[in-house]
């Protein structure tokens, strides 16, 4: 399952759960809320490797793209002492090669900018995804304090009087 359908199983608990009569406060199975939320918790260790993933991904595809580059490179190189025999085609081959030294460092510049446009746009949906699961997770945990709030109820001080009564409060 996805973070959204347990925050889906958050949300479906709280409003099935019994209303306390003559209260807003609602009663929650402690252990099922606490289940979901472990579940929820260890499912979004997942997104983040994917996010290594495509770290990964770029950094193969750069080593990919510097490969073919010095193989293009190399090449040119290769192409350039075989023609250096004589005058004429020494200056030839001198400046073929540095024509397919020059494509071949094009070539590597193009490719490594297209890894890095293919890796930003996959870490751009990435980081939509996870702001969007971050603000459905806050949204969630809100509803669970608001509704533990609701359990808990005020003192009788504060029923009666309007005032917290500081006797009975936790400690920070």
């Amino acid at each position: 399952m996805d973070i959204t359908t347990r925050l889906q199983q958050l949300e479906d608990l709280l409003n099935e759960a019994k209303s306390m009569p003559l209260s807003s406060s609602a009663l929650v199975n402690r252990e099922e809320l606490l289940a979901i939320v472990a579940a929820a918790r260890e499912e979004l260790p997942e997104e983040i490797r994917q996010a290594r993933w495509i770290v990964k991904d770029r950094e193969e595809l750069l080593t990919k793209a510097r490969r073919d580059a010095e193989a293009l490179v190399e090449r040119g190189m290769a192409e350039r002492a075989r023609l250096v025999s004589g005058q004429e085609v020494a200056r030839a081959a001198a400046e073929e090669a540095d024509r397919i030294l020059a494509e071949a460092n094009q070539r590597g510049r193009e490719l490594r900018l297209e890894a890095e446009d293919y890796v930003d746009a996959k870490l751009a949906q990435f980081e939509i995804a996870l702001e969007k699961t971050a603000g459905e997770l806050e949204r969630s945990l809100g509803q669970v304090r608001r509704g533990r709030e609701r359990l808990r109820g005020g003192t009788p001080a504060e029923e009666e009087f309007g005032e917290p009564d500081f006797h009975d409060q936790e400690a920070p």
